[in-house]
């Protein structure tokens, strides 16, 4: 993409997109795993969250340097399209010095000394790590003699039937909730100009139109700390929890700003309060599903079922973007603001999914999520005798069971 305006090529820019899309698409689940797979149990929530501030981050850092005042200009741009390779180069160069996963040593390759030593080096020699260790090796157990499943094999199994529904639900909100509606910079289409509606909202504020990429680093610096404060805060609170007040809050803030929308064009001052609504439902996104959703099949999934649930969450992810970039302006240019309605059903819906059908996930390993999956699923309850002779930990994924 540097040298696409000196060759006067657009194919090369073309050429360069597609090349870049599939790296991003590769490289954010590789990266989900390999940090969810790194980090401990007490800081997996905090490193889950850290997932999405970095997506929220680099979408900021587009917007900084995207400004006329740095590389937002007609003879800058092209270094501002190739930014991105310099730094794929910088992570190319440091990724020697990364060590190997240690739950992929230990669980698909049976090396706990070399699992030890990874984790040595990820947390330090002072830190104890029998725990996390101890962990794997339970799950290592109940995977004995167990292979990696396939994707289809995935789709068909009865056993991991409500994990699977989980990451469909709450990876199809997280693109279908309205955020990328709200926030995204504005463009024609078809000769009906559509301001995707935090720029129309700021302009109806009195806010200048050379101003408005100003008024966007807000909207990016707020998702960016409201990150920050759910990293903070996740563990004490809840993945789970941090769910439903997201989605719950973020359908409330859509219907309200449907009704600030529809009232502004009445009352000189409603657009002051869809400004603040827009705001509020960046910091109910950020502070809940942003951050939550990215890592769960990496939480909810075994070893031999986390790559094909991957597979399916990024290709959700990927095909809501898309269908969102491609479908919303057709839907803004007939239903106008009440567009936001058909996002709140999305939201409400899966606040309601989230409620009834998904456990709590903190300070859990998988073997005990997916047995409170079955728990809340299963019907039929155990016989009092089965009781008082011994009690099992069933692992749903594996249909074998741990004795406690």
């Amino acid at each position: 993409m540097l040298l696409s305006k000196t060759a006067h090529s657009f194919e090369m820019i073309m050429a360069a997109r597609f090349i870049y899309g599939i790296n991003a698409g590769v490289t954010l689940t590789v990266h989900t795993m390999y940090v969810l797979e790194c980090a401990p149990k007490r800081l997996r929530g905090m490193m889950g969250v850290s997932i999405s501030g970095f997506v929220s981050f680099g979408k900021f850092s587009g917007q900084l340097l995207g400004l006329s005042e740095v590389m937002g200009t007609e003879d800058r741009w092209p270094f501002l399209l190739a930014f991105s390779g310099f730094i794929g180069f910088l992570q190319l160069v440091t990724l020697p010095l990364l060590p190997e996963s240690p739950r992929y040593l230990l669980l698909e390759r049976g090396d706990r000394p070399g699992c030890e030593k990874s984790l040595q080096r990820l947390l330090g020699p002072g830190w104890d790590y029998s725990s996390e260790v101890e962990e794997m090796q339970v799950e290592h157990a109940a995977l004995q003699g167990v292979r990696s499943h396939s994707l289809l094999e995935l789709l068909l199994s009865r056993s991991v039937r409500w994990q699977l529904l989980t990451v469909l639900v709450t990876f199809t909100t997280l693109q279908l909730c309205g955020i990328n509606a709200i926030i995204t910079i504005p463009y024609s289409y078809n000769h009906y100009k559509v301001y995707l509606y935090s720029f129309d909202v700021f302009r109806a504020a009195g806010i200048p139109a050379h101003n408005l990429r100003y008024a966007a680093l807000g909207t990016g610096l707020c998702e960016i700390t409201t990150t920050i404060v759910c990293g903070i805060t996740i563990e004490s609170t809840g993945k789970r929890v941090l769910l439903i007040r997201g989605y719950l809050g973020m359908a409330t803030t859509l219907l309200i700003l449907t009704l600030t929308l529809y009232l502004q064009q009445h009352v000189s001052w409603m657009p002051y309060c869809s400004m603040i609504l827009i705001f509020t439902f960046i910091f109910f996104f950020s502070s809940g599903p942003a951050g939550v959703t990215a890592p769960l099949p990496g939480e909810i999934f075994t070893q031999s079922y986390k790559a094909s649930a991957f597979v399916v969450s990024s290709t959700l992810n990927w095909v809501g973007l898309f269908f969102v970039g491609m479908v919303f302006p057709l839907i803004v240019k007939y239903l106008d603001y009440f567009c936001f309605l058909i996002f709140f059903i999305f939201c409400f819906a899966s606040a309601v999914f989230v409620w009834y059908n998904v456990p709590e996930t903190r300070n859990r390993n998988v073997i005990e999520i997916s047995a409170e999956f079955e728990r809340m699923h299963n019907k039929t309850k155990p016989k009092p005798e089965n009781k008082l002779n011994s009690l099992y930990l069933t692992h749903s994924q594996t249909g074998q069971a741990t004795k406690l």
